[in-house]
């Protein structure tokens, strides 16, 4: 006679399978398990990212440049400056002003007021003469291509070096301005009020090929639909994807 199967203190036969009741499964995507919360962030950043690409193809620096040194100069004009603005003076300071040693070697006074226009044209004018000593100093003249050198110089912090970076050497990078920070804090991309931890947070999400496009896009969609007072979140693109989503 087939001895009895033994009982757990459960209830269960000792020789039972262990069933995860179908309560406590997580659900299944596509037949496959649901991805960490952190790859799905990973997973939207990067569908966001694409999408906006796609809507604005021709983002890129409105600011005109025809080298790495009127790039620079131009970024440092367009602090609390509208990019129009910086055009209109840059037009005339790069036919007087054509290698870094010009700017080295300029009055600042002078300077001065050929920036007034662009706002904060002291601390301007003082960034532009001493970073550009920098540039003749430690580089021959010629303005560098990494994170390291450009930072170095006085009056050049990430954001400036960022927008040289991506927009004039091509590499990856990803501009924080004042449309970047709002947009990426939106999408829910990051938590932080810091530029530096915002681009910490954000490149973390993305392939290193998207940095540069994807900031220069996120600048458009904040400019033209994702705005500050009241974002026009029912003609937005990715809307769907937002966690900040509002229909009005």
């Amino acid at each position: 006679m087939p001895r009895p199967k033994k009982k757990s203190l459960s209830g269960r036969s000792k020789n039972a399978a262990a069933v995860t009741p179908r309560a406590e499964r997580p659900p299944k995507y596509g037949g496959r398990r649901a991805p960490s919360p952190a790859r799905q962030l990973r997973d939207r950043a990067v569908q966001v990212a694409r999408i906006l690409i796609d809507e604005y193809p021709q983002a890129k620096t409105a600011l005109k440049h025809k080298s790495a040194l009127q790039l620079l100069v131009a970024t440092i004009l367009a602090a609390q400056c509208t990019d129009v603005r910086v055009n209109m003076v840059t037009k005339e300071l790069f036919k007087k002003y054509k290698t870094a040693a010009d700017f080295a070697e300029a009055k600042q006074s002078v300077l001065e007021k050929e920036i007034h226009s662009t706002g904060f044209f002291r601390q301007k004018a003082r960034s532009i003469v001493e970073c550009c000593r920098d540039i003749v100093q430690k580089f021959g003249g010629r303005v560098p291509d990494t994170m390291e050198d450009l930072t170095s110089l006085r009056g050049v912090g990430r954001k400036t070096a960022n927008v040289i970076l991506g927009n004039y050497y091509g590499r990856p990078a990803y501009v924080v301005d004042t449309h970047v920070k709002r947009l990426s804090q939106r999408l829910g991309f990051t938590k932080s009020r810091n530029p530096d931890a915002i681009e910490q947070d954000v490149t973390k999400l993305l392939p290193e090929n998207l940095w540069t496009p994807f900031s220069d896009a996120l600048i458009y969609h904040g400019r033209a639909v994702c705005v500050a007072r009241k974002p026009k979140c029912r003609i937005c693109v990715v809307a769907s994807l937002c966690p900040s989503a509002v229909y009005d």
